[in-house]
């Protein structure tokens, strides 16, 4: 392997996860969703470290050419950063609707309790007329 195409390799890996620390830190990005992300950089960083151990895996597992093993490693952990979003989505959805409905009942409320004191303070409130 070319010394700078090494070189770049780790470098790259180093910057990825230095950048996912730092968004976590600044609080941009959230532990939950770096996980994966997280684990993303860290093979990166043992393939760009030890680059023969990406040919022994894609041996191991009969793949022909390890560059597969890259692109298929790279599709399933964008596959379950896009589960664990979805995931988060329909929760955040499902929190949303309720909080709208909430509002919603409360808003019907403040309004019959609003037309209520408005009817009180014009002195023909319904309820008193009901109780005599």
């Amino acid at each position: 392997m070319n010394p700078v195409t090494y070189a770049f390799g780790i470098v790259a890996a180093v910057l990825a996860l230095i950048a996912i620390v730092e968004l976590m830190r600044r609080g941009t990005l959230r532990e939950r969703h770096a996980v994966w992300w997280f684990v993303g950089g860290l093979l990166a960083l043992v393939i760009a470290v030890f680059p023969q151990t990406l040919t022994w895996a894609a041996r191991a597992l009969g793949i022909a050419l390890p560059v597969n093993l890259v692109f298929f490693i790279a599709i399933a952990l964008l596959f379950l950063v896009s589960l664990q979003y979805g995931a988060e989505l329909t929760r955040t959805e499902e929190k949303m609707r309720t909080l709208a409905e909430k509002s919603a009942f409360h808003e019907a409320r403040i309004e019959a309790l609003e037309a209520k004191a408005a009817a009180h303070e014009r002195g023909a409130c319904p309820d008193e007329e009901h109780e005599q």
